[in-house]
């Protein structure tokens, strides 16, 4: 157990902090039946069932201890390797003779730090080829001949939907507003639930007005020439 506390701390969370909730415990059932050396097909479903919940309900556990870690140690990490102001003694030194982690971005006209392991700053990470650990935001600002122009920000390549966290929140909106036009009324849209079928008829909804809007203008169009032709 000692071990397991030094490689992941617990999470925020205050149901996370006592340990038994991360073990399955076995139900009233369970503690009757043990010593049974026969069981009826209900008790079986039963008891699966029940270690199926406890066993999914152990792993959601670990996963967002893992992620919360994750964040924790990221942060540290881009403090330390991204857009950290400060410098030590010894790392002004280290400077001076000429240290790999204190050098400058290598994008012309960045001032930046360049991250560890790389000769870009977290801003201009996308630059270098061989690096796999970010993607752009793939958010589309507007659109244009050559095609759609997107955020191009970095995010981690883990990140899904692709969006950085100020387009995520954009995002969040059009859907907020979208979910609204069909009659779902959703007052934060921070934490949105809706359902995947509500979402998918609204979207057809739009295609098909559209459509119909553009139907109706070419059936303009076609009525004026042939009164011009007459």
């Amino acid at each position: 157990m000692a071990a397991k506390n030094n490689t992941l701390p617990p999470p925020s969370s205050s149901k996370n902090d006592d340990p038994s909730t991360s073990a399955i415990t076995p139900s009233q059932e369970d503690a009757y039946l043990s010593r049974s050396s026969h069981l009826t097909r209900q008790e079986l479903l039963r008891r699966r069932s029940h270690r199926l919940k406890e066993l999914t309900k152990c792993y959601k556990d670990h996963y967002w201890g893992f992620m919360e870690h994750l964040k924790i140690q990221y942060r540290e990490y881009y403090w330390k390797y991204g857009v950290s102001p400060f410098k030590q003694d010894n790392e002004i030194a280290a400077v001076e003779g000429g240290d790999d982690n204190n050098r400058r971005c290598a994008s012309v006209g960045c001032k930046l730090k360049a991250m560890a392991l790389t000769s870009f700053c977290h801003l201009h990470i996308l630059s270098d080829s061989k690096q796999r650990l970010y993607k752009a935001c793939t958010y589309v600002i507007k659109s244009a001949q050559a095609g759609p122009i997107t955020c191009g920000k970095p995010i981690l390549r883990s990140t899904t939907p692709s969006l950085c966290t100020v387009h995520f929140q954009k995002a969040q909106k059009h859907v907020t507003r979208a979910l609204r036009k069909a009659g779902l009324n959703v007052t934060s849209s921070s934490k949105l639930a809706p359902k995947f079928h509500v979402i998918v008829a609204e979207y057809v909804r739009q295609i098909q007005s559209k459509r119909r809007a553009a139907r109706k203008d070419n059936k303009h169009k076609v009525a004026i020439k042939e009164e011009t032709s007459d």
